[in-house]
């Protein structure tokens, strides 16, 4: 699928983009395909806020994945264009260069494939990719970018999703209380101390699926635990989870673990949007979950409780609001260029 004529730009030589972040993230993966530049990343910032990918030209990215939210929506769940509500909670966008997994029961692992599904899936953007191709391929800016981020002015589905994925790959937060106090800039409070403690050790058990806290996102950047059923359920549904993927029952139920940068904006929680606060999320884990044949082995105090106390409960949303990067959600640079 592609447009226009293949206008080249003479002594073509896109600028590389060194992505910036902490020194205490791991480096991040950029596949060799889709090195990262000045050109492509802007290209993908009009992309991602352009209601051209969409079918009735009525909504793009930026509809679902709000910047002031961590790029989710403070919404149980997304209405596309034809006025079908989703059955999932949007997922966060921040951070996503060190994903290693998209969708909730992680279906795609490749970025530049992930950005591709919004835009024809019938009950969001419900479009059709010759037809999305066909009307950038009408807009001069668009010919000047494309020929700009790749070398000449061909509008296709592969450098529409490269360009997609370099803007999003750029969306780094890494500026909250937490990353400060690992870099000994900051002294937490005592109730962010006590949620801090409990989250790192066996009164919690948070750590265990997060990762200790010490990055804000899903231990996937590692390489290690990325799905999980955490108990929300008393009876699980065929096919949810990871399973719808996998086809495996062993995997029914467990969906992906979700980053916890800026979760004091990212609300509602789960992957079905169940909970609209900390607070409700806090005493759901205090139950400690019901316990199913696919619960995650973690979840220790399923069908029996950790009795925390009201100040353990508040000490754990305290400590979670030191992962609130407010920088990252005003940042124009991440913010509608049209």
């Amino acid at each position: 699928m592609a447009a226009s004529c293949g206008r080249g730009v003479p002594n073509y030589e896109p600028t590389p983009l060194e992505l910036e972040y902490p020194s205490h993230f791991p480096a991040p993966n950029f596949p060799e395909t889709n090195p990262l530049t000045i050109e492509g990343v802007r290209l993908g910032r009009h992309l991602f806020y352009d209601d051209r990918l969409s079918g009735d030209n009525t909504q793009n990215c930026g509809s679902c994945h709000l910047q002031e939210s961590n790029f989710a929506e403070p919404k149980r769940f997304s209405t596309g264009i034809d006025g079908i509500e989703g059955t999932i909670n949007a997922m966060v966008l921040s951070n996503m260069a060190w994903q290693d997994f998209f969708f909730w029961n992680g279906r795609i692992n490749i970025l530049e494939e992930q950005v591709k599904d919004p835009v024809v899936n019938p009950i969001e953007m419900h479009a059709e990719w010759p037809n999305v191709i066909e009307k950038l391929s009408q807009d001069q800016r668009y010919l000047d970018m494309y020929a700009n981020a790749f070398g000449d002015d061909e509008i296709t589905t592969a450098r529409t999703a490269k360009a997609l994925a370099q803007f999003i790959y750029t969306l780094v937060s890494g500026t909250s209380k937490l990353d400060a106090y690992i870099q000994g800039d900051y002294t937490f409070t005592a109730s962010e101390q006590l949620g801090f403690d409990i989250f790192n050790n066996e009164q919690g058990d948070c750590f265990h699926c997060h990762g200790l806290a010490t990055t804000g996102y899903q231990m996937g950047a590692y390489g290690l635990l990325q799905f999980s059923n955490n108990g929300i359920d008393s009876v699980l549904v065929e096919g949810s989870g990871r399973e719808g993927y996998s086809g495996l029952s062993s995997d029914r139920a467990k969906f992906k673990i979700p980053s916890l940068r800026n979760v004091e904006y990212s609300f509602p929680y789960m992957h079905d949007g169940r909970f609209q606060t900390l607070a409700e999320v806090i005493d759901f884990y205090n139950t400690g979950g019901f316990p199913s044949a696919t619960i995650d082995p973690n979840m220790k105090a399923s069908g029996i409780g950790r009795n925390w106390s009201i100040e353990q409960k508040q000490g754990l949303i305290d400590f979670l609001k030191t992962f609130s990067d407010p920088t990252f959600l005003t940042d124009t640079a991440f913010s509608n260029p049209w």
